[in-house]
């Protein structure tokens, strides 16, 4: 993803290069073969696999810095802690049994949730979804 002008001027010239270096290849392979027919539509593949990415994300940024954004996603980012706990909840660990996850206190689990995990840097935050997502081999839901 291109986060910013510098990033984004960057991938302008690489995408530019790739089209020179693509054109090129093209040129060569209608010339007499100097390399393997499948050599060469493999390098040709590449670059135009490259080149099709970096213009997914240059139209993607030029799309963004248009407005092209639906602020209601932000909405999702308030309801993470929630969905934390009820995950943590639905897959049948406790606190402390996250917390040995994490290799954390079973306190600091406890805190997070009293806090809405306000206090938990991202970071953190993907640590514990990963820790509650991980497949232990075990069905942990009990039964009610």
């Amino acid at each position: 993803m291109i986060k910013n002008e510098r990033q984004y001027r960057i991938a302008k010239a690489q995408a530019s290069r790739f089209r020179q270096t693509l054109e090129n290849l093209q040129r060569r392979t209608a010339e007499p073969p100097d390399l393997h027919r499948r050599i060469a539509r493999a390098q040709e593949d590449a670059v135009q696999s490259q080149l099709a990415d970096l213009e997914q994300e240059l139209r993607e940024y030029e799309s963004l810095k248009a407005g092209g954004f639906e602020l209601e996603e932000l909405h999702a980012i308030a309801g993470v802690a929630t969905a934390l706990i009820k995950a943590r909840i639905a897959r049948g660990l406790s606190h402390k049994e996250l917390a040995e996850r994490l290799g954390l206190k079973e306190q600091q689990i406890q805190r997070y949730e009293a806090t809405d995990y306000v206090s938990a840097s991202l970071g953190r935050i993907r640590d514990v979804a990963n820790a509650i997502a991980e497949d232990r081999g075990v069905d942990r839901r009990r039964s009610a």
